[in-house]
C-alpha cells in the first residue's frame, strides 16, 4: 500500500506542477512545445498509476496470476524454480518480486507487496523446493 501512495503523490504532484506552469504561462511554445512533451509524460505517468492501483496478484490451486497492463499467468504444475527477490528495508518503496521459471525454461516475474500474498508465495516456494528435490 505505501508504494501506491508514493505513486499517487508523484503523479498528483507532477500534475499540480504542470498546472502551475500552465497558469504562469511557462508551458507555451511552438509546434513541439514543452506543453506537448509534458502532457505526453503526464499521460504516461497517469496510465501507469492507474494500472498500479488496479493491479492484482494472486495464487490459487492451479496457477500464479497477475492482472497488470498485460496479464501474466504461470501454471503451478509447470514450475521448476522460484525465488522471492526483496530489497530489505525498502520493501515499502520497492515491491518484492517473485521470479519463477518453468521446466521448459519460460520465466515470469510477479510483483507482490501484500503480506498475505507474500506469505503464500513463500509457502508455495517451500513446497516447490521440497517437491523438486524428491
Amino acid at each position: 500500500m505505501p508504494f501506491k501512495g508514493v505513486a499517487t503523490i508523484l503523479t498528483l504532484t507532477a500534475a499540480g506542477w504542470f498546472f502551475k506552469l500552465w497558469l504562469e504561462g511557462k508551458a507555451a511554445g511552438g509546434t513541439v512545445s514543452i506543453l506537448a512533451w509534458f502532457v505526453a509524460a503526464l499521460a504516461m505517468m497517469a496510465y501507469t498509476w492507474v494500472w498500479i492501483l488496479r493491479s492484482r496478484t494472486g495464487l490459487d490451486a492451479q496457477a500464479l496470476h497477475q492482472r497488470w497492463v498485460w496479464d501474466k499467468r504461470m501454471e503451478l504444475a509447470d514450475l521448476a524454480y522460484g525465488k522471492l527477490v526483496r530489497v530489505r528495508g525498502l520493501e515499502w518503496l520497492i515491491a518484492p518480486r517473485l521470479y519463477v521459471r518453468t521446466l521448459a525454461g519460460k520465466f515470469a516475474v510477479f510483483h507482490a507487496a501484500d503480506p498475505a500474498v507474500l506469505a503464500e508465495c513463500e509457502r508455495m516456494l517451500a513446497e516447490l523446493k521440497a517437491f523438486r528435490t524428491l
